[in-house]
């Protein structure tokens, strides 16, 4: 397997904090079946700022360091960018990540709401061939209950990746059945474990694609699957139309 979204860089963020930390973290992910990781820490948030540089560095560190304990898995870079007005100034002198150097872009909203301008940057970000990512939507509150917000912005050629604790039940039954609405509706593309360490939150992504097999069939995991891979090789996922899920499927969720 292939996760597109983890915390394993030690000190850069509210992931790993030391090396001893990533490497378990990484002996997890190998017993959890995963082979390769996007690091993709939090950049442009009040708290963390990791440019493309700093990542890159704590990359090559971190492979050395899984060779060297015979580690089998590959470490790729990445970051977790929050929605910011100035992306643009930033990925032109090389401060921004994106997956694998390819053309996928991990973004996070703020925890509560949909920035206003996130759909004039989404097309910002396409006209540079970069294809928006954006993650956890299912535990973003405004998305949750104003689910169109999302439908427009995926009908208009982002895509989203779901966490794979949602997945599973571990953030709530409320959450999980908000993940699986996005599943239904395909307003949400692929699966990552947002990992952040081994015991509060851990990888839990062959867990999440046993649940989807269960949920909706072998097809859709190997979809979400494939698409992990085509996200870090830089091709055009699988996608079908999205469709909008209504409003009175999801009162009372949070």
């Amino acid at each position: 397997m292939i996760d597109i979204h983890c915390h394993i860089l030690p000190g850069l963020d509210d992931g790993a904090q030391t090396l001893e930390n990533s490497l378990a973290m990484a002996k997890a992910a190998v017993n959890d079946g995963i082979r390769k990781i996007a690091a993709t820490p939090h950049h442009q948030t009040s708290r963390y700022n990791n440019p493309k540089k700093v990542v890159v560095e704590k990359v090559n560190q971190l492979n050395d360091a899984l060779q060297k304990e015979g580690i089998p898995l590959e470490i790729l870079t990445g970051q977790e960018v929050r929605l910011f007005g100035d992306w643009e100034l930033e990925y032109d002198h090389d401060l921004i990540a994106t997956v694998n150097d390819k053309n996928y872009i991990l973004i996070e909203f703020p925890a509560n709401h949909v920035p206003n301008y996130a759909e004039h940057l989404f097309y910002e970000m396409q006209t540079k061939g970069l294809t928006p990512v954006i993650v956890h939507p299912e535990r973003n509150s405004q998305i949750v209950e104003q689910p169109d917000k999302l439908f427009s912005l995926v009908e208009k050629g982002a895509i989203t990746q779901v966490t794979a604790s949602s997945v599973t039940g571990d953030l709530g039954k409320k959450i999980q059945k908000f993940s699986f609405q996005l599943i239904e509706a395909n307003l949400t593309h692929c699966v990552a474990s947002d990992a952040h360490n081994t015991t509060t939150r851990p990888f839990h992504l062959s867990a999440a694609y046993e649940e989807i097999e269960r949920e909706f069939g072998t097809e859709i995991v190997y979809m979400f699957r494939e698409n992990a891979e085509y996200i870090i090789s830089g091709q055009m996922i699988y996608r079908e139309d999205p469709q909008p899920i209504k409003r009175k499927k999801i009162l009372g969720l949070f």
